[in-house]
């Protein structure tokens, strides 16, 4: 489990041995059951997670029916950028939907690796931004593409993690009901490939 966190953080820079010791000594792991939440609605976001095993959907809910955002998979962080950065109630759910295992980060534990090791400042931000860009990226698509090329587009870039999001989810994340879900996955499936 440290391996996997201190190589994500690898990717981003190249750390020392004892940039990489922090970085697993700060590290608290919690393990979450399916269905389990990690933020609910109406309560300020005060952590980060990094999803080391598992998945993570988040959604809204609108008129009493959940309408589903965002998913966060392996090696990605879940950040509820507007209520931490605000302190201002999330608007948004975040449950397990699978047996989940992530790393726990607040502000203090963030401000002390920064303070003995000032370059951490500058990774964070790069995380930071990378998630605000992915956020926005996905809402963009909402707007800009069709249900069938926003699946097309999550079957391209995730196609392992497709099959692990229950039919009725991906269909309410790309905007669509389970039906028209079904429809799309079989023109695709029958469509000669290119």
């Amino acid at each position: 489990m440290h391996e996997k966190f201190i190589n994500y953080f690898s990717k981003i820079s190249s750390l020392s041995k004892e940039e990489s010791a922090a970085i697993a000594k700060s590290m608290q792991t919690k393990a979450m059951a399916k269905g389990e939440y990690l933020l609910k609605e109406g309560q300020v976001s005060e952590t980060t997670y990094f999803v080391l095993e598992g998945c993570i959907r988040e959604f809204i809910l609108s008129d009493g029916e959940e309408n589903t955002t965002n998913f966060f998979f392996e090696e990605q962080w879940a950040i509820s950028l507007s209520s931490l950065s605000t302190n201002k109630p999330a608007t948004h759910n975040w449950v397990c939907i699978e047996d989940t295992t992530v790393v726990v980060g607040n502000e203090q534990q963030a401000q002390e690796l920064f303070k003995e090791f000032p370059r951490f400042e500058t990774i964070s931000r790069t995380i930071m931004e990378a998630a605000f860009a992915e956020q926005k990226e996905a809402l963009t698509t909402y707007y800009t593409d069709s249900p069938e090329q926003r699946y097309c587009k999550l079957l391209k870039s995730k196609p392992g993690l497709v099959q692990r999001i229950p039919q009725y989810h991906l269909a309410s994340y790309i905007g669509i009901k389970p039906e028209s879900l079904s429809r799309i996955r079989k023109r695709i499936s029958s469509s000669p490939s290119e």
